[in-house]
């Protein structure tokens, strides 16, 4: 794949206003279609892409959710970067499986915080948990985002958007009692340096590693049976925010999604209200049948 396609493509994902990560998901795609081939992809015909895509279902029995990266990826790619009028560019139909997310229960999230290894990985999942932010939100909070005379947290272009989030008192304070162990002005969580020494100086927030790694260790000595990582906070966030009665639409703004149906799987996580439904069936029923 030559350089001069690698930029202009890089170049037009950012244009088209692609964040990091599905700029590097999209170029690996197109990568992958090279490889397959070992050929130029101006060289390419329609025919080459669609054997490529059959492989990858028939032969790799790729998931779902991969394909559609491929499908996306290659396609923004002949029709951005290196035009092409090709109809399979329009044909692949990839259907979603939606598995419910990973749950956490109160008690789960309680045992886990209290035995993350130190002050800072206790004050960072305490603030995913109980903001339901992603671990790069998190990671690249700015004292600037707290507004504690309005009690609330402001995440800066979230999926293109900015959005509000309450914020609890307890969290405000365990932020600010971290906050006061550094005083770095650009990171609520700056990276920790060599014996957590630097990071009143840190000019780069905590990295992903470090947080995920406290994690993954505190979750295997606690030997909780589920598969956690960092997004799962978020899962429970929005689980249990449904399950304490507050409005889906409500938590839908919390967490950011534009659609509700995004928000709605957490519907079928709920334990409250699966029990509500039944016993409001069981009223219903016993009010027909009386």
């Amino acid at each position: 794949m030559s350089k001069e396609l690698l930029t202009k493509l890089n170049e037009d994902l950012k244009l088209a206003g692609y964040k990091k990560r599905s700029c590097q998901s999209y170029v690996r795609a197109v990568r992958q279609l090279y490889n397959f081939w070992s050929r130029p992809l101006e060289e390419l015909e329609e025919q080459h892409v669609r054997e490529y895509w059959l492989h990858c279902k028939d032969e790799l029995d790729w998931a779902g959710a991969t394909m559609r990266i491929s499908y996306s990826g290659i396609k923004f790619f002949f029709k951005h970067t290196l035009v092409r009028d090709w109809e399979t560019l329009h044909l692949l139909k990839i259907k979603s499986h939606v598995t419910p997310p990973t749950v956490l229960s109160v008690d789960e999230v309680r045992k886990i915080l209290v035995e993350l290894p130190n002050d800072m990985n206790r004050a960072f999942y305490t603030v995913v948990y109980t903001l339901g932010l992603r671990m790069g939100e998190a990671r690249n909070l700015a004292p600037s985002q707290i507004d504690s005379a309005r009690m609330c947290v402001i995440i800066r272009n979230s999926k293109g958007d900015d959005r509000i989030i309450p914020l609890p008192e307890s969290t405000l304070n365990i932020m600010r009692n971290w906050w006061k162990t550094h005083r770095n002005p650009n990171w609520v969580f700056p990276a920790p340096g060599r014996n957590a020494k630097q990071a009143t100086e840190a000019t780069t927030p905590v990295s992903g590693s470090t947080v995920q790694g406290a994690l993954r260790r505190t979750v295997k000595k606690l030997k909780i049976g589920k598969n956690v990582h960092p997004h799962t906070f978020r899962h429970s966030y929005a689980t249990h925010l449904i399950e304490a009665g507050v409005p889906i639409q409500h938590v839908q703004a919390c967490l950011g999604h534009r659609s509700l149906v995004t928000t709605m799987i957490y519907l079928h996580v709920t334990e409250n209200g699966r029990a509500q439904s039944r016993e409001k069936l069981n009223q219903l029923v016993r009010g027909v049948l009386s």
